[in-house]
């Protein structure tokens, strides 16, 4: 097949109605999931034709956009496994990725689409702008440089990462123009890809949609009959990295100060800690996790309690009550009724569900690091910030964030908190909207044609060895870390 090479100077597609691809590992529920989705069903309702690619997609597991069939989505590549005896991810997924490119390109799919949106995996990205029609363009979404989430716990480990790496670095450069989703990002994107410091990432945030919080009464009324009394909320996955044990041992400090004020006036019900999130049974972390979470609630005397599936009568002794895997719609009642939503998890990329409270107009705690600095607006307890904040950022030591829980409940006036809603759900229609995240992706989709091509500065046969080396040196380490 012949080589397309495309003049620096082409412009991009003209017509009102793009061809537009989007390319993604697996799409199941994650939050690089959810933005995929958003941002799909953003630029189709543009009025451009949408269509996504992906190594696997579960309709009894993913987001309802994908199971309602309201996104044009095609699987190619699933048969391959994901990984062998809990190695070779990476691998794997690359050789995924592959498969699915290859069928594009062998099928003559390749040749329909004006703009290619790749993200998470950059290795298909040199066979996109190689056999992709003449004005064809590749934005390449970074989530966050993958080779800082390899772990790296050996010699050997480090030395089969090193290619991979290389790999990430160079596939990345050759986009057309590359996004990030946080200037946080941004900043990791400059410090990890040294090679590519004449790139300027664009930002496009995640968004979320409007429309989401509105009012669903069958589930505010199973809320509200199930939890008779106030509660604080944290939402994330099931994972360690989430760092949900700062919401407990915080919730632990505000009961004990609750239980000193308990014949105050000011003090109301009784309290609890719902933890709720992704859970995946299959997944030996979340499982563990889940076990780890309530053994340190019982070690710090609060009773735990676990529900899976429809809200069932809750002990009245609960402190702690755990909810894996919910319904969205219970989810986005919970973020409405809740007293303060706690987001616990540091240096995060940049994080939806801080968006997500103030879109439901409540209050946010979340950690000084990280994505968080660029969503939630902090407010100090003074009338110089009441009219701008939508929460709290706070050093995230379980002693610190009890004291901002205690101050909120205890302290903070109820027309406080409304104006924190109020200002929560301005600030999400400004910034972090579907259509402005639209707005975004069409944005830096018409600069794809202006910046230097620097990255197409390769050939097929350094292109074809370069990728040898890769997947015949990663089996080699793999194997004999094995």
């Amino acid at each position: 097949m012949p080589v397309i090479k495309k003049p620096l100077g082409e412009t991009t597609p003209s017509k009102d109605k793009l061809d537009i691809a989007f390319i993604h590992p697996d799409l199941g529920i994650g939050g690089a999931e959810r933005l995929v989705v958003d941002a799909a069903m953003g630029l189709q309702n543009l009025n451009h034709n949408i269509h996504i690619y992906t190594s696997h997609c579960d309709k009894s597991h993913c987001f309802e956009e994908v199971g309602s069939g309201e996104l044009e989505v095609s699987v190619y590549g699933d048969f391959f496994p994901t990984k062998i005896a809990g190695k070779l991810h990476i691998l794997f997924a690359i050789l995924r990725q592959f498969y699915l490119t290859i069928k594009l390109i062998f099928t003559g799919e390749i040749l329909k689409y004006d703009y290619f949106i790749v993200d998470q995996l950059s290795f298909c990205v040199p066979l996109l702008v190689l056999f992709a029609r003449e004005n064809a363009r590749v934005l390449f979404y970074c989530h966050f440089p993958d080779q800082l989430l390899a772990q790296r716990g050996s010699v050997v480990k480090k030395l089969y990462r090193q290619p991979f790496d290389a790999l990430e670095q160079w596939t990345t450069g050759i986009s057309d123009r590359i996004v990030v989703n946080s200037n946080f990002t941004k900043s990791m994107f400059h410090k990890t890809f040294s090679q590519l410091s004449w790139v300027d990432p664009g930002v496009i945030y995640p968004c979320v949609d409007l429309a989401s919080a509105a009012v669903d009464p069958e589930a505010d009324l199973e809320v509200k009959e199930f939890l008779t009394s106030e509660f604080f909320l944290s939402v994330n996955r099931f994972e360690r990295k989430k760092n949900i044990e700062l919401a407990i041992s915080s919730f632990a400090k505000f009961k004990s100060e609750f239980h000193k004020r308990g014949e105050s006036p000011s003090a109301r019900s009784k309290p609890r800690l719902v933890i709720a999130g992704g859970f995946d049974a299959r997944v030996s972390e979340n499982v563990e996790y889940l076990r780890e979470l309530t053994h340190l609630a019982e070690s710090l005397y609060l009773n735990a309690f676990t529900i899976r599936g429809k809200l069932l009568t809750l002990p009245p002794s609960t402190d702690i009550l755990f909810l894996p895997s919910i319904k969205s719609s219970i989810k986005t009642s919970l973020i409405k009724q809740c007293e303060l939503l706690l987001y616990t998890p540091s240096f995060e990329h940049f994080g939806i569900v801080p968006v997500e409270s103030m879109l439901c107009q409540t209050p946010v705690l979340g950690a000084n690091n990280g994505g968080p600095l660029e969503s939630i607006v902090n407010y100090d307890f003074t009338s110089a910030t009441r009219d701008s904040a939508t929460g709290y950022i706070c050093e995230p030591t379980s002693e610190k964030w009890g004291n901002i829980l205690i101050k909120h409940y205890f302290e903070v006036d109820p027309s406080t908190k409304e104006q924190l809603g109020t200002n929560g759900i301005a600030r999400v229609e400004k910034i972090f909207s579907r259509d402005e995240m639209s707005r975004a992706f069409m944005d830096n989709l018409n600069k794809t044609a202006t910046r230097p091509n620097k990255g197409k500065l390769f050939t097929i046969l350094s292109f074809w060895q370069l990728e040898a080396v890769v997947l015949i040196s990663g089996i080699v380490l793999a194997m004999y870390k094995r």
